[in-house]
């Protein structure tokens, strides 16, 4: 198994996509915090790369290499190899060289402007969301063969997380708001793992105003280090989940 996880990630690690997204990060992380004239300004910057750029290429690139890769996963299940480790070291080789990706191209400038714990939960909420929407892209390219098919609930699954979301919610608010709905929302907010690296980030930042309703009833139920703890507990169950549904998916699908 490691000596395939060896030859994906090498495979990937060549692709032009991952040099160019690092190099894209390398310079909206550093172009944030030279041209802004304080390293708030900056974090906010890259606070809302994490939350759309990165779900947005990691959804995307691991679906079309998913299916640009099935001629090697039937050359694959021709071997005595069983299909559990196929489809783990596919998962493990997209999720570390996006990771990696990730962390040279906005962990080195985070280092570097902002060394303290808000500085580290950018960079472990940002691995954390990009291993979350990696394991979306498998589940949504196990779910059709069709390659356009799968490309379309790719982008759907991004759309409904990064731009949706809130907007259902604030339509619930709304609708619902001469009811105690304070509950509801804590509930709704997990439902989203954008929605919750927004709310780990904000949490340690002075911007509370930008956290949305969500986020503010998450703060005052749980308390800062409560929520945390849960708030990551409920992001890495994003990650597990769906990896496990596709993995299901996987062992039985006739490909």
């Amino acid at each position: 198994m490691n000596k395939l996880i060896k030859i994906i990630l090498f495979d990937i690690l060549k692709n032009k996509i991952v040099v160019s997204y690092t190099l894209i990060l390398a310079v909206l992380s550093w172009s944030s915090f030279l041209l802004e004239d304080n390293t708030s300004k900056g974090m906010l910057t890259i606070l809302n790369v994490i939350l759309f750029t990165i779900p947005l290429v990691a959804v995307l690139f691991s679906t079309i290499y998913i299916y640009n890769s099935f001629e090697f996963i039937e050359l694959m299940l021709s071997q005595p190899i069983q299909r559990k480790k196929i489809w783990q070291s596919l998962f493990a080789a997209l999720s570390i060289s996006l990771v990696v990706a990730f962390l040279i191209g906005a962990g080195i400038p985070l280092f570097v402007y902002s060394f303290d714990m808000l500085g580290l939960m950018m960079l472990v909420v940002g691995c954390l969301v990009t291993i979350v929407f990696v394991a979306l892209a498998f589940l949504a390219s196990i779910m059709t063969r069709d390659k356009a098919k799968g490309i379309g609930i790719a982008i759907m699954i991004w759309l409904y997380f990064a731009l949706l979301f809130d907007g259902i919610v604030l339509f619930l608010l709304f609708q619902l708001s001469e009811y105690p709905i304070e509950n509801m929302m804590v509930g709704l907010s997990a439902l989203s793992p954008i929605d919750l690296a927004r709310i780990q980030i904000l949490l340690h930042m002075d911007a509370s105003a930008m956290m949305g309703y969500t986020g503010a009833i998450f703060k005052d139920f749980f308390g800062t280090t409560v929520g945390l703890c849960v708030s990551f507990a409920l992001l890495a169950l994003w990650g597990i989940l769906p990896f496990l549904i596709s993995l299901r998916k996987f062992k039985t699908k006739d490909l």
